[in-house]
């Protein structure tokens, strides 16, 4: 019989399985409420086979990197740490404990060797045991000089459904649709390009991002779905605020790009200069800004290599955290360097649209939003 077994069956098989295996196979096919607890301390101490490929892009050299990648995966009960993937090789399978649901992938690189740029398009994670498979777009640059200039980048994946296509080997032609976070780069890039939004469009994008974290912590806890998607997923939290930022943002000179980051910078330039110099005149604008600037600090003096998007996308993933984004938008709305870097149509220099911004992100405050470990690594605040 074990000769059939490890004939028919790959080698991670419950049929193919150690005494502790054989116990989580029993509850799993007697379970009842009785059983429960021994059920979840089975199953959170087997180490599960994970299947990674990661599909760069056949454009633009992706073939020629020459770095060290490596790779970190997060769920609900867990994560793997850093795994470092051997440099050429896309597949790769490694085993460890159970992670629960896939949330986000932590991909990067050591900027090593003569040409350390990689183009992602897209990351998939198989649960070998269940077959669950997720998918965590990117659509984005890593490497030095490069988009952004980062050389990692979080992404926040979803479970695909069982009519959508998940083989492998197939999932290698990367999709006609590029993804949301490479339409935004393109944005911001090529500005002349960009499809423009109106200001209606954009509060429309924020009240459905906002709507749906407030429907998120009103469902039964067993039935919510993830945070981080809503934070950070295809029409977030972060993406809806990109579009405010983005509105009437100055077209950069020819073959300079400009992000949002620096504007924000360049208002925590602006207003430890007038802290310093206490010109503030009053208290709560004062601790508005005080705040303002020591997020965007700690952000700057983090150790990881995020990138400046990276950054806008933990600031307002903080700034949700601890209730600060309506604060925030109502200062930078008043900062003089707004005035320098944006059109006078732009909506951040609408006080009516500004005001209807802020009305919408107080009802933020109400919720107790917990980040995933890997949205603030490295963050000191």
């Amino acid at each position: 019989m074990n000769f059939h077994k490890e004939k028919l069956y790959k080698r991670y098989a419950f049929l193919r399985c150690d005494d502790e295996k054989e116990q989580f196979l029993y509850h799993l096919l007697s379970f009842n409420a009785v059983d429960y607890f021994c059920f979840t301390n089975v199953f959170t101490t087997i180490l599960i086979p994970y299947h990674i490929l990661i599909v760069p892009s056949k454009k633009l050299g992706g073939s020629m990197f020459t770095a060290n990648p490596w790779i970190c995966i997060s769920g609900e009960l867990g994560e793997t740490g850093v795994l470092q993937i051997p440099r050429n090789t896309l597949e790769m399978t490694f085993e460890c404990q159970n992670l629960g649901k896939l949330t986000t992938v932590q991909i990067g690189h050591d900027n090593s060797g003569l040409y350390a740029k990689w183009l992602v398009e897209y990351v998939m994670v198989r649960n070998e045991v269940t077959g669950h498979t997720y998918k965590f777009p990117c659509g984005r640059w890593l490497g030095k000089g490069m988009d952004d200039g980062s050389l990692e980048r979080i992404l926040v994946g979803e479970l695909l459904t069982s009519h959508t296509e998940v083989d492998e080997r197939q999932c290698r032609t990367p999709p006609l649709q590029q993804s949301p976070s490479m339409i935004r780069r393109f944005v911001t890039i090529s500005p002349n390009n960009k499809p423009k939004l109106n200001t209606g469009q954009i509060q429309e994008s924020i009240g459905e991002a906002v709507n749906g974290i407030v429907k998120h912590f009103h469902k039964p806890e067993k039935e919510r779905g993830s945070l981080t998607l809503l934070l950070c997923g295809e029409g977030g939290l972060v993406s809806a605020l990109e579009q405010v930022f983005q509105h009437g943002f100055k077209s950069p000179r020819l073959f300079k790009n400009v992000f949002i980051w620096d504007f924000l910078e360049k208002a925590q330039g602006y207003y430890d200069a007038l802290d310093q110099n206490e010109l503030v005149p009053e208290e709560n604008w004062q601790t508005r800004a005080r705040s303002f600037c020591r997020f965007v600090t700690a952000i700057n003096n983090t150790p990881r290599n995020i990138g400046k998007d990276g950054k806008f996308q933990m600031l307002v993933c903080l700034g949700a955290r601890d209730h600060l984004l309506h604060h925030w938008i109502a200062l930078l709305a008043d900062c003089s360097i707004t005035a320098q870097m944006y059109e006078d149509t732009a909506l951040i220099k609408d006080h009516t649209l500004v005001n209807s911004l802020i009305r919408v992100l107080q009802t933020l405050q109400e919720f107790n939003i917990t980040l995933e470990a890997s949205l603030v690594k490295g963050i000191d605040i």
